[in-house]
């Protein structure tokens, strides 16, 4: 062998390779508009926008500090394939931070606890259950319907909203559901992980939706079908179907996906209905101990009052796109006195948010600080995080 021979065909193939194009990275921008510090906002990208086949290989770094960050995959619609790769960046005031695309692992990506849970709770009848680091609520199904249609003890018949009051980030829907079930303790008293002493009945809870109709208003009753969408360290989404409901002649269709992300206190409702050209949403008075305050400007209602050994403050929260106003309904049939927030509806779907915050978990004391961080809420959900692709 000629080893001029074997040096000038490597030589040869060194050049050649250099003039491979390299696969060209994808940088995620994101840009924050307003003068304070932006974190606890989800991003979700798809793969018509990093135009890519797959995103189940992905991950996110950022491109600054060279750290990866959580993400979570998402697949919508439900056909096993992911749809949506979530992160939630902090991004500093009035700037723009880049974040990188790479290729990665399973094993090399982030592993936080999956705090952001929810579930179709068959054990308990038919509650379907959510939560996150700050909140839960649930909601009530067919069965739960019917055993009181059918005058049998323990159902529930409405279509409002409950608020578990947690005072731990880890998840707790599981743990209280079985000691209460397996009779080792109940959820209605707080052994230190918080409890479930919020009242619902056939009230609106934390921003059950009705239609108004001149002095009147109405609702379904209990949802008929559920899908859970996704769970994981940033997000748990769900699907719910309910009934056709009358509201004064008008036949109602009512579908929504509800979800909450790492961080929040409140949950998201993506309504689809047909048959009103407006809706309500509402937060039970309970006994009227409590102070109904709003910003039709900012979009929000909220309701602050006296529960059990402590306070809790509850809310609807919506862009200007949906808020229009909101009232107070004051009557003297039981669970029937709400605050509403009067939200449009555009292309036959509604956006809002509802959720609450409980004095004695610690984080916000008083109707003041609830109030200032429903604004700050506002803010954010009117000046959404700027997503683009560099060039």
């Amino acid at each position: 062998m000629n080893p001029l021979k074997t040096i000038s065909s490597l030589v040869v193939a060194f050049a050649l390779f250099s003039f491979i194009p390299k696969e060209k990275t994808i940088v995620v921008k994101v840009k924050n508009n307003l003068n304070k510090v932006r974190s606890f906002e989800t991003i979700a990208l798809t793969k018509s926008f990093l135009k890519v086949n797959d995103l189940s290989s992905l991950g996110i770094r950022d491109k600054k500090t060279g750290k990866l960050v959580v993400t979570q995959l998402v697949d919508v619609d439900g056909n096993g394939t992911m749809d949506e790769l979530l992160f939630q960046p902090v991004v500093a005031p009035k700037t723009t931070q880049e974040f990188e695309v790479i290729t990665i692992s399973e094993s090399e990506k982030p592993k936080p606890p999956e705090n952001c849970y929810s579930r179709f709770v068959p054990e308990r009848t038919d509650d379907y259950t959510w939560e996150n680091d700050k909140v839960a609520f649930r909601v009530y199904g067919p069965v739960a319907q019917k055993m009181i249609e059918d005058k049998i003890p323990g159902g529930t018949l409405s279509s409002g909203v409950d608020a578990w009051l947690k005072r731990v980030e880890y998840p707790i829907i599981n743990k209280w559901y079985e000691k209460t079930i397996n009779k080792k303790g109940s959820y209605h008293e707080d052994t230190g992980e918080g409890l479930d002493n919020f009242h619902v009945g056939a009230s609106r809870g934390v921003g059950g939706i009705a239609v108004k109709d001149k002095d009147d208003y109405y609702y379904s009753k209990n949802y008929t079908q559920w899908k859970t969408i996704t769970t994981g360290p940033i997000r748990t989404s769900f699907y719910l179907k309910y009934a056709d409901w009358d509201a004064n002649g008008n036949k109602i269709m009512e579908s929504k996906i509800i979800s909450l992300d790492l961080g929040n206190r409140m949950s998201k409702f993506e309504t689809s209905l047909k048959g009103a050209k407006e809706i309500v949403a509402g937060l039970t008075l309970h006994e009227k101990k409590g102070i109904v305050t709003g910003n039709k400007k900012k979009g929000w209602l909220s309701y602050y009052e006296p529960i059990g050994d402590s306070e809790i403050g509850t809310a609807i929260v919506a862009s200007k796109e949906y808020f229009c106003s909101f009232e107070t309904y004051d009557t003297p049939k039981a669970d029937l006195s709400n605050a509403y927030a009067t939200l449009k509806v555009k292309n036959n779907k509604v956006i809002y948010y509802s959720g609450f915050a409980w004095k004695k978990q610690g984080q916000i004391n008083n109707a003041q600080e609830w109030q200032e961080y429903l604004n700050q809420f506002s803010q954010n959900i009117n000046n959404p995080l700027e997503v683009s692709l560099a060039k």
